[in-house]
């Protein structure tokens, strides 16, 4: 089967980045949000970062334009009916996922190929509530997608070679690099980088070392780019506390257990970046600590 049009659900930041590498690629793109304000603003930013790229000499000025030409938006969920491939790409909760698909499916065609980008739900669960689970995998981009290089492919238990092999075609025509993956919680990469996280936020919350002591101590004496805190206000402390929550209910691993303190900020609405305030406060000029 040959994937020319391509359905990204939800247009948040994994959404929109998801969207903007396939433009770019040449893929049709159909992008859908309950949200036309969440819509627009996902065109305004793939638009500012494809003229980041032309300014940087990393794509010319027809790239650019194409790309933008390849995108189209909408709210109804049916105008993904004649796509090809459909990545879903809403937020990390299960029930959201499971309803996602199951109002999409009356509109595919048969063939079309499902995928989730989720970083840490079993593939199997969630292709076994679909009528297409040989033809449903993970396909799981890292953050930010127009840079990182990185694609997880995970099969799930029905997941035939057929679907396999054209999602990896697909990685492979986008310029990226697919690492395959079991269906186990969490995957390759949150299966290793979340404990990190959740170990870095029990050093805060035991009082072993401040929030700017831990990121230096990381970026400093471990060559990490961003420290472990940091890291989390950008990924999102909700998406950190939903994927340490699988890792912890899948595994049934105490050392999975979410550190009371990251409970504790998303409580509060502190969820890095996108609300400006998590292990940093980015109200101001330059992100302060908060703790």
């Amino acid at each position: 089967m040959e994937i020319r049009k391509v359905g990204v659900i939800g247009a948040g930041q994994m959404g929109n980045g998801i969207a903007h590498v396939f433009a770019a690629a040449g893929y049709e793109v159909v992008l859908t949000d309950i949200s036309e304000e969440q819509l627009q603003a996902a065109v305004n930013t793939i638009q500012s970062n494809l003229d980041r790229q032309v300014s940087r000499e990393k794509i010319s000025q027809e790239t650019r334009d194409a790309a933008m030409s390849n995108i189209t938006t909408t709210l109804n969920i049916a105008d993904l009916g004649e796509t090809d491939l459909v990545i879903e790409a809403a937020t990390e909760r299960e029930d959201i996922k499971v309803q996602i698909f199951a109002s999409l499916l009356p509109h595919l065609k048969p063939e079309t190929i499902l995928t989730s980008n989720t970083s840490s739900i079993s593939i199997t669960r969630l292709a076994s509530g679909t009528d297409r689970p040989e033809k449903f995998m993970g396909f799981h981009f890292m953050n930010p997608v127009p840079i990182m290089q990185l694609v997880e492919l995970i099969r799930g238990i029905a997941t035939d070679e057929e679907t396999y092999q054209a999602c990896l075609g697909v990685v492979e025509k986008l310029g990226k690099t697919a690492a395959s993956a079991e269906d186990f919680p969490a995957f390759i990469v949150n299966r290793i980088l979340m404990p990190m996280i959740n170990e870095a936020v029990y050093t805060l919350y035991e009082g072993v070392g401040s929030v700017a002591s831990i990121d230096s101590s990381l970026k400093l004496g471990a060559n990490h780019p961003m420290g472990p805190l940091e890291l989390a206000d950008f990924i999102g402390l909700d998406t950190c506390l939903a994927i340490m929550n699988v890792l912890h209910d899948g595994l049934a691993d105490t050392k999975y257990r979410p550190c009371p303190l990251l409970t504790k900020y998303v409580e509060a609405g502190w969820l890095g970046r996108k609300t400006q305030r998590g292990f940093y406060d980015y109200r101001g000029e330059t992100p302060v600590p908060t703790r």
